[in-house]
C-alpha cells in the first residue's frame, strides 16, 4: 500500500504532500475525524514516506519507494524508528504485567513508549516517528505528560495523534500541533468495498448508511457478517421489537440485547485478537446502541418529512410505527439518552442496567438518572 492508495482524502494527503514538497514538516500532527476513515492509514503511509531513504516524486506526487531497506524493515513491522502507540501497550510497561486495559490511554504508556523514547536519536532513518492512536482517550495527566516534548521536540522527531473527539484534548495539546481534518468516505464508496467483500447489496447498503462515512467500521461490520456473527438479522429482530414493545416488555428485551451483545462480541473476539475483550464487549454494546439510533434518526426524519434516505430503508414500516410513538422533539430527546447510555458504557457500567435503562426510557419511564 501507499498514500496514492488512500481514496476520499484527498484534501489531507494534499496538505501532507506540500509539507513534503517544501520540506516543511511539523513536529506535530493531530489526524482529526471519525473512527474509521483513513487516519491510521495516512498515519502509516506518511511515516513510512518520512522514514524512506529513497522517496520517489512523480507528477508532483512524493511517495515511498517500497524497495530502500527503510520501506521493507517497515513492511516487516521491524522498522526501528517507527513506534506505533496505543493503550494495550500497558501490559509491556514495567508494571503493568497482568494489568486490565483501561478505558483510557495510560499515562505509563506515553511515558515509557514515547517520552522516554523521542530523545534518542534515529537508528536507520533521518526521522523518528511515533503515532498515538486513540488521543482522544489521552487523560489530562497523560496529555499534560506530553506538552514538553510537543513544545520542544527533537527536529527529527515526527509524533501523530489519531483523534475522534477533538473536544477530549486540552486547548495547550491542540495548539501545539498542526491539525488535518479526515472527511467521511462517499457511502457509494463504502458499498463498493463491502459488496467487493462478499456483502450483497442490501446488507452493503445498510451497513454503509449506519457506518456513517466511516468505512473502517463498516468493513468491521461486514466482517462480522461474513463470519456468522448475524449482524444483519439481529438489527432486523431488534428494530421489530422496539417498533412494538410495551413497558411491561422492557426487562426481557433488554436481556435480548444483553445476549445479542455477549454473542457478537464473543465472534468479535476470534476476529480480532489485538484488542482487548473488554473493549470488544463495549464495541458490540454500542453497535446495538448506534442501531436504536438509526431507528431513531428515521424516525424524526419521516415525522418532519426530510428528504434524505433512510438507513433503515428495508424495514420502513416498522419505523413507521416508531413515528407514532415518538414525534420529532420526543425521538431527539430519545437519541439523547442513547447518547448518554454510550457514555455509561464507556464508563463500565453494568451492561444489563444499561440496557434495562434505555429500554425503560424508550418506553416512556426515567428512574435512573445522570
Amino acid at each position: 500500500m501507499s498514500l496514492k492508495d488512500i481514496f476520499c482524502q484527498d484534501r489531507a494527503i494534499s496538505i501532507l504532500q506540500s509539507a513534503f514538497t517544501a520540506n516543511k514538516v511539523p513536529h506535530a500532527y493531530i489526524f482529526a475525524g471519525l473512527e474509521g476513515v483513513g487516519k491510521f492509514k495516512t498515519a502509516r503511509e506518511w511515516a513510512k514516506l518520512l522514514l524512506c531513504t529513497s522517496a520517489i516524486a512523480q507528477d508532483g506526487f512524493a511517495d515511498s519507494c517500497g524497495s530502500c531497506r527503510s520501506c521493507r524493515l517497515f513492511e516487516a513491522g521491524s522498522h526501528p524508528d517507527f513506534n506505533n502507540i496505543y493503550k494495550e501497550l500497558i501490559q509491556f510497561t514495567k508494571d503493568g504485567k497482568g494489568k486490565t486495559t483501561p478505558v483510557d490511554l495510560p499515562i505509563d504508556v506515553i511515558r515509557e513508549f514515547l517520552i522516554e523514547k523521542v530523545p534518542t536519536k534515529p537508528t536507520l532513518s533521518q526521522r523518528k516517528i511515533f503515532i498515538v492512536n486513540e488521543a482522544e482517550k489521552l487523560n489530562a495527566s497523560s496529555q499534560n505528560c506530553l506538552l514538553k516534548v510537543l513544545e520542544e521536540p527533537p527536529q527529527f522527531c515526527c509524533i501523530i495523534l489519531l483523534c475522534t473527539r477533538m473536544e477530549r484534548l486540552l486547548p495547550t495539546t491542540k495548539s501545539r500541533c498542526q491539525i488535518v481534518r479526515f472527511d467521511p468516505v462517499d457511502e457509494e464508496r463504502i458499498i463498493e468495498k463491502l459488496k467487493a467483500s462478499g456483502i450483497e447489496q442490501n446488507r452493503a447498503r445498510y451497513f454503509a448508511r449506519l457506518s456513517q462515512g466511516s468505512l473502517g467500521q463498516g468493513c468491521q461490520w461486514a466482517e462480522l457478517e461474513l463470519a456468522d456473527a448475524k449482524l444483519y438479522q439481529t438489527k432486523k429482530k431488534l428494530i421489530s421489537s422496539l417498533a412494538d414493545y410495551e413497558l411491561s416488555d422492557s426487562v426481557d428485551l433488554a436481556e435480548q440485547f444483553l445476549d445479542e451483545s455477549k454473542r457478537i462480541a464473543g465472534v468479535w473476539s476470534n476476529l480480532d485478537s489485538n484488542t482487548s475483550k473488554t473493549d470488544i464487549n463495549r464495541r458490540a454494546a454500542k453497535t446495538l446502541i448506534q442501531i436504536i439510533i438509526s431507528a431513531l434518526h428515521d424516525a424524526m426524519k419521516l415525522n418532519v418529512g426530510a428528504d434524505e434516505e433512510l438507513i433503515n430503508f428495508d424495514q420502513e414500516a416498522e419505523v413507521k410505527k416508531l413515528t407514532k410513538r415518538f414525534d420529532s422533539e420526543e425521538a431527539s430527546k430519545k437519541i439523547a439518552d442513547c447518547y448518554r447510555t454510550l457514555r455509561w458504557i464507556d464508563s463500565s457500567v453494568n451492561e444489563k442496567l444499561i440496557f434495562e435503562q434505555l429500554l425503560l426510557n424508550l418506553a416512556g419511564s426515567d428512574i435512573m438518572m445522570d
